[in-house]
């Protein structure tokens, strides 16, 4: 147990000089598409803060707290693509009654920082804002398909230049920095709703991919990881790279420490484990699992600047 606080205390003055000074949030950007088609769980929603404010979850660390909004998650079934819910029309979205990798990890997330960012009472609308200020580039959804980041590497990109997330990464012991050549959705656009009903979209989505192949990536090989299990803590964003010459990443979860190990919890398609979001392995071997996971990219979230809504919540008491 001393060791690993060492190690993580070693690792936080490491990754100093990775963060950058935090931006100020934007505001919610305006509502574009009804409620009913971006939200939906709202009884999960209200018992998930009902049972925040009685076990007061918002004086936790940040990463203590996504464990527990997602452990509360686990269950949840698998579904994709639930962000595809109108034709043009962009929206930050979430669904707590189906999830997939990605918006488990989001959901989670969000409804953490939420807890800290503003206080009560809390609305649906307050964690579309969380989700739209980690997912779309600069923490704006301009109503366009193109603010929104499709690509891990950008997020943790993206985040980290705002203040908001640090990539440790390029600290861990055996990180090494990979190239790939991403061009996945202007390839499969007809996979993509957005894309598949404006075809004009997928050349300066070309753009966009091209930009995310030269960002700085590194991955810690898997072979090095169950050495750096120590330096991983509750609530790291994990990501899991592929050997595949097209894309950096096909796989993304949270990480939750058990047992002096480290916990790989996300959203599964697999049949045999449900297809719902579960507390699998430990993430060294979830890897070794299968030949085709090559890594992981690791990014660790910060708490949001707080609303100026405190400073007039404790005024009009």
């Amino acid at each position: 147990m001393i060791m690993r606080y060492a190690l993580a205390a070693l690792l936080s003055i490491l990754t100093a000089g990775l963060a950058s000074a935090q931006r100020a949030v934007s505001p919610p950007s305006p509502v574009r598409l009804p409620i009913s088609t971006v939200f939906k769980g709202e009884s999960k929603f209200y018992a998930l803060v009902a049972k925040a404010e009685r076990e007061n979850w918002r004086s936790l660390p940040l990463g203590e707290r996504t464990v527990r909004v997602a452990r509360e998650m686990v269950g949840t079934p698998y579904v994709n693509y639930t962000l595809e819910v109108d034709d043009k029309t962009e929206s930050p979205v979430v669904n707590l009654k189906a999830m997939d990798c990605w918006t488990y990890y989001e959901n989670a997330l969000g409804f953490a920082r939420m807890l800290h960012h503003q206080p009560p009472p809390y609305k649906p609308a307050h964690l579309l804002h969380m989700i739209e200020i980690e997912r779309y580039r600069n923490g704006v959804c301009t109503g366009c398909y193109l603010s929104r980041m499709h690509h891990l590497e950008e997020v943790f990109y993206d985040n980290q230049k705002r203040g908001y997330a640090t990539n440790i990464t390029p600290r861990l012991p055996g990180a090494v920095r990979v190239q790939r050549e991403i061009r996945e959705m202007t390839v499969q656009w007809k996979n993509y709703r957005y894309l598949s009903a404006n075809p004009s979209l997928i050349e300066p989505m070309g753009q966009i991919e091209s930009q995310v192949s030269r960002l700085p990536v590194y991955h810690l090989p898997k072979s090095k990881v169950r050495a750096a299990e120590a330096y991983l803590q509750n609530g790291d964003v994990c990501a899991i790279t592929t050997h595949g010459p097209f894309g950096y990443t096909s796989h993304v979860g949270l990480i939750m420490r058990m047992n002096n190990r480290a916990y790989f919890a996300h959203a599964t398609s697999d049949r045999d484990k449900g297809r719902m979001t579960i507390i699998d392995r430990p993430i060294t071997d979830y890897l070794n699992s299968t030949a085709k996971h090559a890594g992981i990219v690791v990014s660790r979230p910060k708490d949001l600047p707080p609303s100026p809504l405190w400073r007039q919540s404790v005024v009009t008491r």
